[in-house]
């Protein structure tokens, strides 16, 4: 596949032409389309934490950046000292997000660069880990674009299609994941009609999913996350795409919060129900969603964040986790870069890598 620099601009971070690691704040969006360079560790580690950059590809290519501007400054120390620096910047960034597997993969990469040689002069390791992380980027753009090829062999023409959170451009790279079909659809004249959730507590679904899908001329509609089962009910709903952060060995993964919610209500309406996501998301040493740590985060982002007053009294407890694991009983498939998986995903998923 042939790569312009634009393809590598194409997501939401990126080297500007200062090599500079750059994002594209989400938190911002949809009002707003601001850029943010990241030049400290402490910055990035933010940048991960509160979602300014997010999405599992996303936040992997970041690392993968991250850990090369990073090591850019250390270019003075001895093989010794900056082989542990990077590793301690590894360490650190990696702390930020514990549920992304891309994000401990990206490093774990980065790291295997340094280590593979660990008496190479700095510049040498420096030239090698941005080699790397331009390599981590362009495999990404590859990936979504097969992810999308696959996806697209399972709807037709004329479909409604549910998906939940934000598995685009700004998640991943070019198409991203859960709704690159629909994006690579509409290039070949294909025309859908997606249903976004608004998806709690951080309204990516609103605020990113539907954005995304308008900029390209997708024909979508917002709906409340309590909507669902009435646009399933009503036919409306020919598949739900939904992407993911981490896949156990058994099939179950992590998504966004109120994903196993959509995948119960699939079940019971018998509508396929799929999610999309690169092979580096499949985390092999992790036997069953059981093992997947949940992220909790503040209770604000519930009672305050998106109202003008707040919409619950201070001292109304509030659970805040990030993701639900759904169980691997309720999917219809599992699309990845390497070909759709079909149940019993314990074996079929080990293939994907023997």
């Amino acid at each position: 596949m042939a790569f312009s620099p634009e393809d590598l601009k194409s997501g939401s971070v990126f080297l500007n032409e200062q090599d500079e690691l750059t994002i594209l704040d989400q938190t911002q969006l949809p009002n707003r389309r601001e850029y943010l360079v990241l030049r400290t560790r402490e910055e990035i580690y933010d940048a991960i934490k509160r979602l300014a950059v997010r999405g599992a590809p996303a936040i992997g290519i970041c690392a993968g950046y991250a850990m090369y501007v990073l090591a850019a400054e250390k270019e003075g120390m001895s093989p010794g000292e900056f082989v542990s620096a990077v590793k301690e910047d590894g360490a650190y960034i990696n702390s930020s997000r514990p549920t992304a597997v891309n994000l401990s993969w990206a490093v774990r990469r980065q790291l295997g660069v340094i280590e593979s040689d660990a008496r190479r002069a700095p510049a040498e390791q420096i030239r090698l880990l941005k080699e790397e992380a331009l390599a981590i980027h362009r495999e990404d753009i590859e990936m979504c674009s097969r992810i999308s090829e696959y996806g697209l062999s399972l709807i037709k023409d004329g479909d409604g299609i549910l998906t939940h959170c934000n598995a685009g451009p700004l998640a991943t790279s070019k198409y991203g994941t859960a709704i690159g079909p629909m994006l690579l659809g509409k290039e070949r004249g294909m025309e859908f009609h997606v249903f976004a959730d608004e998806t709690r507590p951080l309204l990516q679904g609103a605020r990113l999913t539907s954005y995304e899908l308008t900029q390209a001329g997708v024909d979508v509609t917002l709906i409340c996350d309590n909507m669902a089962s009435m646009v399933m009910k009503n036919g409306w709903v020919q598949a739900c795409f939904v992407g993911c952060d981490r896949i156990a060995a058994n099939g179950d993964f992590a998504n966004k919060i109120g994903t196993s919610g959509v995948a119960i209500l699939a079940k019971h309406y018998g509508i396929p129900f799929y999610t999309l996501g690169p092979a580096s998301t499949i985390d092999m040493e992790c036997p069953t969603g059981a093992d997947i740590h949940i992220e909790l985060r503040d209770p604000d982002e519930v009672k305050t964040m998106w109202y003008r007053e707040p919409m619950a009294l201070k001292e109304t407890k509030c659970y805040n986790p990030s993701f639900d694991v759904t169980d691997h009983e309720l999917l219809t498939a599992i699309v990845t870069d390497r070909g759709i998986v079909y149940p019993p995903f314990d074996v079929n998923l080990a293939k994907l890598f023997s």
